[in-house]
């Protein structure tokens, strides 16, 4: 839910200029891939250059198409890669751990809409604590910490397996049952952070 757009075309993917690029664009590719609605458009290559193709110039929706290739844009492209267009949709999650001795050890804390929140430990056992940890690339949990509630979000995660990030497992927002009487989570890693 957050990085360069990128698009299949005749079987080869390509990149969007960022020409005229704006919040109605994006929000028919974070619709588009269920990520919610645009909360930050990028140019200028913000996540990396591309490559291959740039397939679409002067991306001109208006909001309500189903697809970005529903909207008009230019036959051609005065473009190169670094004017590869993104986004950041607001269902996009990122995650910190902090007032630990580093990065890599504290309360846990995930970016969401636009605010951060803690997580309540109800549901956070290992498997959650070692998705986080890997995700951080911070090695493996050495021992879980709880923490006050203190942020105004609650995030709450399940995970069935080890999942690439904590953004894969089930996850609720704000709802009041499962987080009621929760500490929030908190977790050391092995690993020793930036």
């Amino acid at each position: 839910c957050e990085g360069r757009v990128e698009m299949e075309q005749a079987g080869a993917w390509g990149t969007v200029c960022d020409d005229a690029w704006d919040l109605a664009d994006a929000d028919v590719v974070c619709r588009q891939l269920r990520c919610g609605q645009a909360v930050r458009v990028y140019g200028d290559a913000a996540f990396g250059r591309g490559s291959g193709p740039i397939l679409r110039d002067e991306v001109g929706c208006e909001g309500h198409e189903e697809h970005v290739w529903d909207c008009p844009s230019a036959p051609e492209h005065d473009c190169s890669h670094k004017e590869d267009a993104g986004v950041v949709c607001s269902e996009h999650q990122e995650w910190r751990l902090t007032g630990g001795r580093d990065g890599c050890a504290g309360r846990v804390e995930v970016f969401f809409r636009g605010a951060w929140s803690t997580v309540c430990d109800s549901t956070w056992y290992e498997v959650e604590a070692s998705v986080l940890c890997r995700t951080l690339g911070c090695g493996e949990p050495l021992r879980q910490l709880s923490f006050g509630h203190t942020l105004p979000g609650r995030m709450l995660y399940q995970c069935e397996s080890r999942q690439p990030s904590l953004a894969h497992c089930q996850w609720t927002y704000n709802k009041s049952a499962p987080c009621h009487q929760s500490r929030a989570a908190g977790v050391v890693c092995n690993g020793t952070g930036p």
